[in-house]
């Protein structure tokens, strides 16, 4: 039976790649599997499953990094080499981790980390260029000494040599309902550079347009003051329900009957070659997807006919966009059941779960 420590000192640890998609598929596997992340921090509870064993590990947050990553080097240190693998979502970990020699080490690669620092507000501006250009490098060097797993195609164009891809598939319902007309959704992390100006806008049109009769959910912790402040503000004014972070099943139950789905991303280097994970949730549910015209966003939902493209940072665009499947039932439902079809035959978890495991195992072997 082969053991695995997962490790992350950045992701929430109920992180649906993590925590609800590639932990549920290695305990279902046969592995054991042992995860170390900062529940206390994210005031989350450890899971508690059979074949499963948790560690706290603190958080890294803004500029105070160096404790996390110090403790996650000494358990690594100390706890990896008990493990067949080593399986590490946070990029700055690699450099934690240097010198320890851990060629059973695997970095998952689900964030472009150098062009996602100009969304940190934490750090000053006339640094990310350097700091960037340096994560580059830190890229290039680690895939000489270890495995990386790739969650976007796109990615690989970041490497020199190949490497496996497991994308950011979802759990697809067998059935789903149509749309409905009251509710407008947003699933995940809520900042500033992921719209949430747009999206309150979005709200206090459609309050307006509607009657109040259809509002916006927004599902998801926020990540910045701002964020905060204006997501606080549109509550007590009545025009969104901001149900704060919720466990993965308890957030995708708000999901199922929702008019659209919003991905009101900003035109930013590290959204410019990802695919929103939000979207593929939509269309795994039935719902129709209002979106920003990123081009991994575009091609997906475009291929799929499951939704609508808006320009960026337009809130009268994105208001009219749900205004119109409002009026149209029909064209709504056809969006959402072309969506379904397509998270069904192309990004269901059912078939990269078991796709995933078995690179892992593959990971098992030396290398040729």
């Amino acid at each position: 039976m082969p053991s695995i420590l997962i490790v992350t000192v950045v992701h929430d640890p109920e992180d649906s790649r993590i925590r609800h998609r590639q932990i549920p598929a290695l305990l279902a596997d046969g592995w054991q599997v042992t995860y170390a992340a900062p529940f206390a921090a994210y005031d989350r509870h450890a899971p508690q499953l059979p074949g499963l064993r948790t560690i706290e590990l603190p958080r890294a947050l803004g500029r105070r990094r160096l404790t996390a990553d110090r403790a996650a080097r000494a358990l690594i240190a100390r706890a990896g080499r008990e493990h067949d693998l080593v399986l590490v979502h946070d990029p700055e970990l690699l450099p934690a981790v240097a010198g320890l020699r851990l060629p059973h080490l695997v970095w998952d690669v689900h964030e472009d980390p150098a062009a996602a620092l100009v969304a940190k507000d934490w750090l000053p501006r006339p640094l990310a260029g350097v700091v960037g250009r340096s994560w580059r490098a830190a890229e290039r060097l680690s895939e000489r000494t270890h495995r990386l797993l790739l969650a976007e195609y796109a990615y690989q164009e970041r490497f020199a040599r190949t490497h496996p891809v497991v994308p950011n598939t979802v759990v697809v319902p067998a059935c789903v309902p149509p749309p409905g007309t009251e509710r407008v959704v947003y699933l995940g992390t809520v900042t500033m550079a992921r719209g949430t100006a747009t999206m309150v806008q979005v709200a206090e049109h459609l309050a307006s347009a509607t009657a109040g009769a259809t509002r916006v959910d927004i599902i998801g912790g926020a990540r910045d003051e701002e964020s905060t402040r204006l997501l606080t503000r549109a509550q007590a004014d009545g025009i969104v329900t901001w149900h704060g972070f919720l466990p993965s099943s308890a957030a995708l139950q708000q999901l199922p009957g929702a008019l659209a789905g919003l991905s009101l991303l900003q035109d930013l280097p590290n959204y410019r070659h990802s695919r929103p994970t939000k979207i593929v949730e939509y269309m795994a549910h039935g719902v129709p997807v209002v979106t920003t015209p990123l081009p991994v966003a575009v091609d997906l939902v475009e291929r799929a006919g499951a939704g609508i493209v808006v320009p960026f940072d337009d809130p009268q665009a994105a208001t009219a966009a749900v205004l119109a499947l409002r009026a149209d039932p029909t064209r709504a439902a056809a969006l959402g059941r072309a969506g379904h079809e397509a998270a069904r035959t192309s990004y269901d978890w059912g078939v990269a779960g078991p796709a995933f495991t078995a690179t892992l195992r593959s990971f098992l072997r030396p290398p040729t």
